[in-house]
């Protein structure tokens, strides 16, 4: 089978993670006898360097003729003074709508061997963590009305959280369909106590609960669930959630894991085409050191390989790499906890050897 895949190195560590994964895609292609063509395109800050916008209509237009969409991390210092629209983080808002993006996928879960790289107490830590997190993508506060005014105090600045019946339902179904897939449950996390939005978002949530009785269904504030993400993360198996709050949680819920460096995530639609990116940042501060952790934009291919390109087979021959090196003592510096540490280059060599 052949597949074009669109790559979005980014901005600081991006290049040097995605270099990792496009390197074990190559090792997959040829272990299974698959044809991974790589177009590479700019997006985010070094696109605004480029060409003065954070999403050129080049690299648009190759994302949307693309089997899917392999992104590394886009942001950094250089670039926060901007104004909003021509933020780098604009350029992912703008694919994840040119794409019809609505649903991220972000798994977390702690694996034994790094039980000491969490932060968790090891009576916590014990029960275990293994979450999927399906947070709303293309509505919300990131895409609500928003703007500047003047007020009794001075200036002001407003965003507006918005959502429908359509777009809560469809991704609701996202999360049922999952859960049925994993533990069986699914739990919604609003903030319907004040907001709104977050009413119709329970309301809607509950009809449609009705309609899957094999998957058992709660509601959750969103502030006891940032508590209860480290007092009993074991309780959960499918949260979903609005864009604003899916954000955070799905980052808190990464250090868990012990590393933000381990996390892969998927943004989905109606169709196969995907984006499929780690969960963490540019990381500026470590760029061209080397010690960039690979595994999270690796373990995001086997995500695109899975979903995307129905290789189920392939997918799984990636994770179960990366779960032998880990098992056998490899760690890179976000995850040694203090001890010896390998170059991220070194690990992704290790996870090509062992597949």
């Amino acid at each position: 089978m052949s597949y074009r895949i669109v790559l979005i190195p980014g901005d600081g560590i991006g290049p040097e993670i995605v270099a990792g994964a496009v390197e074990v895609l190559e090792a997959v292609g040829a272990k299974f006898g698959h044809d991974f063509q790589f177009d590479t395109v700019l997006a985010g800050g070094c696109a605004i360097d480029a060409y003065g916008v954070p999403l050129p209509e080049d690299t648009l237009q190759k994302c949307l003729q693309s089997d899917s969409v392999l992104l590394g991390a886009v942001g950094g210092p250089k670039w926060d003074t901007l104004p909003g629209h021509l933020r780098p983080e604009r350029a992912l808002l703008g694919i994840r709508k040119a794409l019809g993006l609505f649903a991220n996928l972000r798994p977390a879960k702690l694996q034994k061997e790094l039980a000491a790289a969490s932060p968790l107490r090891a009576d916590i830590a014990a029960r275990g963590v293994d979450m999927l997190i399906v947070r709303e993508l293309t509505g919300g506060m990131y895409f609500g009305p928003r703007g500047r005014g003047e007020g009794e105090l001075g200036e002001n600045a407003y965003d507006t959280e918005i959502y429908s019946v359509g777009e809560i339902t469809r991704i609701g179904r996202v999360a049922f369909d999952t859960a049925r897939k994993r533990g069986g449950k699914v739990c919604s996390i609003d903030k319907a106590n004040v907001l709104e939005s977050s009413r119709l978002w329970r309301e809607t949530m509950h009809r449609l609960a009705a309609e899957y009785p094999d998957v058992t269904y709660c509601d959750m504030l969103v502030d006891n669930a940032a508590m209860q993400l480290i007092q009993n993360p074991a309780q959960f198996d499918v949260i979903v959630t609005s864009n604003l709050f899916g954000d955070i949680l799905s980052d808190e819920a990464s250090q868990l894991t012990g590393s933000i460096g381990l996390l892969a995530s998927a943004s989905l639609g109606e169709g196969t085409r995907g984006m499929y990116e780690p969960i963490h940042g540019s990381a500026p501060d470590i760029a061209g050191l080397g010690i960039a952790n690979p595994i999270a934009t690796i373990l995001s291919a086997a995500m695109m390989l899975n979903l995307s390109f129905g290789l189920t087979a392939e997918a799984k021959a990636v994770e179960d790499a990366v779960a032998a090196v880990l098992a056998g003592g490899a760690r890179t510096k976000d995850i040694a906890a203090g001890g010896d540490f390998i170059a991220g280059a070194e690990m992704t060599a290790r996870i090509i050897a062992a597949l």
